[in-house]
């Protein structure tokens, strides 16, 4: 008899249990939709962060760490989602680990993740990412071969920002690559490779005279070229 009251009260405990869990779902499905509303975007990963612990959720996860990605809090998005190469990874949330890690300065992570990016979908937006970080890390032959890429599929339409101003500008994605060509070029031999980079670095210029980091650079290296004729 104990033992069939046991039970009795067991499942009634786990059918409250069930009943409790899906009012709460119910709960924060509308407080989620009600956030949306408000565009309240804190308001939004509680509640995403709520309907995760209550109905574990892959997607879900992804779109958590994209909203603290956008918001620029790259540490809650890498510990949201994590930061290890997995093959089973949604686009989105290799996306959110590349641009996250990058943005914590972390390139050796990061490059991991944009190559996995550029071998799921080659573009030139991932390209030109893939050149920058190689560039600093003294990979000038992965860098070349990013750019090349870059050059060979930039159409007229696309373009790059730039924020080294107080207003930010943009570019034709074809100079843009053609000025990290010239990255590359100072960075083969800085002693012997000025003229030829200030050669690049000009016909970046032709393609986008508003473009004020070839500017800089080209004026840098005159600066240098200079001083040593002094």
């Amino acid at each position: 008899m104990k033992n069939i009251i046991t039970i009795l009260a067991l499942l009634i405990s786990i059918s409250a249990f069930s009943q409790s869990n899906q009012e709460l779902l119910s709960h924060y499905q509308k407080y989620y939709k009600q956030m949306q509303s408000q565009s309240d975007i804190q308001g939004v990963i509680n509640a995403l962060t709520h309907l995760n612990i209550l109905s574990p959720n892959q997607a879900r996860t992804d779109t958590l760490a994209t909203l603290y990605m956008n918001e620029g809090r790259h540490v809650e998005a890498l510990n949201t989602i994590g930061i290890e190469k997995n093959e089973a990874d949604s686009d989105l949330a290799v996306q959110v680990k590349a641009f996250s890690l990058k943005a914590i300065n972390d390139i050796d992570q990061s490059l991991i993740h944009y190559e996995e990016l550029f071998k799921r979908k080659p573009n030139p937006f991932i390209a030109y990412e893939l050149a920058e970080m190689k560039i600093r890390k003294g990979d000038l032959l992965g860098a070349t071969s990013n750019i090349t890429f870059g050059i060979a599929n930039s159409s007229g339409d696309i373009v790059r920002n730039y924020y080294e101003t107080q207003q930010p500008y943009s570019v034709p994605m074809k100079a843009a690559f053609i000025y990290l060509k010239g990255l590359v070029k100072i960075n083969e031999d800085r002693e012997n490779n000025i003229d030829e980079t200030i050669g690049i670095m000009e016909e970046a210029l032709v393609i986008a005279p508003n473009f004020n980091m070839a500017k800089i650079s080209i004026d840098a290296l005159n600066a240098q070229k200079n001083s040593k004729v002094e």
